[in-house]
């Protein structure tokens, strides 16, 4: 049972509502230009090809994936803000179809805070790391006047078994397991705006594992051509994400895209977090949006999310298995149009 503490958490933070992630254009000119020396064979997945996480081959059935995630509040109670900084950190190995091991924690906390608010931080980090299945192994802290928490995670996963970002083909149909507009919901309630029962369900999808998602389509095998999770780019962003690294184009159905309740009222509201612009500013240049979107649906379509659901080109014919299944609600919502030959080419059209 969570503690009640005297503070706001979301007061703290500098970017509450959002993962306060460096925008995917700045990113990637961070990493551009660094060319390691020496790299291993067994590192599979690292620099040369960016992905949710790195995977290194330890054996012809073994591979190791390493990954790291945290962020600042986006919700007050703490035991909940660990549930849902966890259980995004842990989504890294799912999107790479991994299984998770072990993990260790995280933390920048102020001195001033209460200690008895972290280990209801770090309770909260710890059982979602039970529910996939791994064990927290350590740790590292460090004082700081912003809290944050997060995970770094290690999976373990079958190297002809990995889900990468790259790989859509054209023709594939696109798919995601978990409703968008968390940054909206969170900013709402940090503004004092939220609905308790559109928080609720935000919390319950911010705290579901994206365990189950992963396995359905690992068992799909090659049917699955290109995975990844849904986090602080935005739907947009990390689609241009897979575009690029597919070298294709992608076409997405406004209408078919799965919401949380109520998100359209908070980007009406003017519940817009931060890093909604800087999503744009990334990626804006390579997307067609229809006329009839208009500014707050625009607003969902950046809006940076936390913890969010698995997205996914697969084959067309693995959308009948993939939809009658009840244990994840995967959504089509869209498909790979044109193979192009430069990046430049590469277009999301929202229609």
């Amino acid at each position: 049972m969570s503690i009640q503490q005297p503070v706001r958490l979301t007061e703290l933070a500098s970017c509450a509502g959002c993962a306060a992630k460096i925008g995917a254009d700045m990113l990637a000119q961070v990493v551009k230009p660094l060319r390691q020396r020496v790299v291993p064979e067994q590192l599979l997945i690292g620099l040369g090809a960016i992905d949710d996480a790195a995977v290194y081959q330890v054996s012809e059935q073994q591979a190791v994936i390493s990954t790291a995630d945290f962020f600042p509040p986006v919700v007050d109670d703490p035991y909940t803000f660990g549930a849902i900084a966890a259980t995004n950190a842990l989504s890294d190995v799912y999107a790479m179809g991994g299984q998770v091991l072990m993990a260790i924690n995280l933390v920048a906390w102020p001195e001033s805070l209460d200690t008895s608010i972290l280990s209801e931080v770090l309770r909260g980090g710890m059982e979602a790391v039970e529910r996939a299945g791994g064990a927290i192994a350590g740790g590292h802290s460090i004082s700081d006047e912003e809290p944050k928490y997060g995970l770094a995670v290690t999976g373990i996963v079958h190297p002809k078994r990995i889900l990468t970002k790259g790989g859509a083909r054209t023709g594939d149909i696109l798919v995601l397991s978990k409703p968008l507009g968390t940054g909206l919901i969170t900013t709402a309630q940090k503004r004092g705006l939220v609905r308790e029962v559109d928080m609720a369900a935000a919390v319950t999808s911010m705290t579901t594992l994206n365990k189950r998602a992963s396995e359905l389509l690992v068992e799909a095998g090659p049917a699955v051509h290109a995975t990844t999770d849904i986090t602080g780019f935005s739907l947009v962003g990390h689609a241009w994400e897979m575009a690029t690294q597919s070298k294709t184009c992608m076409r997405f159905d406004y209408a078919a895209l799965p919401l949380l309740p109520n998100v359209r009222h908070y980007a009406e509201a003017g519940c817009t977090p931060g890093g909604t612009a800087r999503n744009l500013r990334s990626v804006g240049s390579h997307v067609r949006i229809s006329e009839h979107i208009d500014q707050y649906a625009q607003a969902i379509l950046f809006d940076p999310q936390t913890s969010g659901g698995l997205f996914a080109a697969i084959d067309p014919a693995l959308w009948e298995t993939l939809s009658q299944q009840s244990e994840v609600p995967f959504r089509r919502i869209g498909e790979v149009t044109d193979l192009v030959s430069d990046l430049e080419q590469v277009i999301l059209s929202i229609e």
